[in-house]
């Protein structure tokens, strides 16, 4: 697993979902930190106490439906 400092020391401007460290699987060719999103998903159950409805719409309205210009964090879908 790859982890911030390892993609700040390698990219140096990269943009994070803050609270997901533990759910970071890589960065693409144009410095983009990519996050698994069942992970984000299931961090959000077991760290704010949501259940996965909760936790899905907050994700969606809150973190991937957040843009902050080019260098936003991408969330990829890992497994079932």
């Amino acid at each position: 697993m790859i982890t911030r400092d390892e993609i700040v020391e390698f990219l140096g401007d990269a943009l994070f979902a803050d609270g997901f460290d533990d759910c970071i699987i890589g960065f693409t060719d144009d410095g983009v930190v990519a996050y698994d999103r069942v992970g984000v998903i299931e961090t959000l159950v077991a760290d704010h106490g949501m259940d996965v409805d909760e936790a899905e719409e907050y994700f969606c309205f809150n973190i991937s439906g957040a843009y902050v210009g080019p260098k936003t964090p991408i969330f990829i879908q890992c497994s079932l």
